[in-house]
């Protein structure tokens, strides 16, 4: 696997300069995180840096290289091709990065969606992504950012309610992921 500073100055050159920005704080945020909670900082840092890899392709080179890689989409990726950066940045990560570890692999494919029992840092990317320094507009991101160190599955659920109401609230198509995974957090939490 490449070194963080290659794989930064990589991306620097493919992600735009606010997509670049987010990635950064996603990296920091998913290591504060994973330091909270005594699990493995350089995975959680890796991750963090690499969640976006794919997701500044124009819709015409996602649909390339996910034909390439084989990844099976759903009718709602294919509609929203803004969701496939995750899936594809997963096969990005192994192939141009060189990451094989499949914990950083999975936390890059379900870090929009979420799934249900995810492990420490599939939720970490997912919630950090959410929480990172640089979103300034969330219902009650400061709660969810103060709950994010307290308790991850409280914060994922938080995250998800947030997630599901906005696209309701716009008529936009849910992934059927996202809604099994905020059915299985809100079973195993009590907000």
């Amino acid at each position: 696997m490449k070194t963080f500073e290659e794989i930064s100055l990589e991306l620097k050159t493919v992600l735009n300069q606010d997509r670049y920005a987010h990635t950064m704080g996603v990296a920091y945020t998913a290591t504060s995180l994973a330091m909270r909670y005594e699990k493995d900082i350089e995975k959680a840092m890796f991750a963090g840096l690499l969640h976006d890899c794919a997701k500044c392709y124009s819709n015409q080179e996602k649909f390339a290289k996910v034909k390439s890689y084989q990844i099976e989409l759903s009718k709602i990726e294919v509609e929203n091709p803004s969701l496939i950066h995750a899936k594809l940045g997963a096969e990005v990560a192994r192939d141009l990065y060189g990451v094989t570890d499949l914990e950083i692999l999975n936390s890059i494919r379900y870090h929009t969606t979420g799934r249900p029992a995810m492990n420490w840092l599939e939720q970490i990317i997912f919630i950090a992504d959410y929480i990172e320094p640089l979103r300034k507009v969330a219902p009650n991101l400061k709660t969810i950012r103060k709950e994010s160190f307290l308790d991850l599955n409280k914060a994922t659920t938080l995250i998800l309610e947030n997630i599901l109401s906005y696209l309701h609230t716009r008529n936009n198509p849910i992934d059927t992921m996202t809604q099994k995974t905020y059915d299985y957090y809100s079973k195993i939490t009590t907000i």
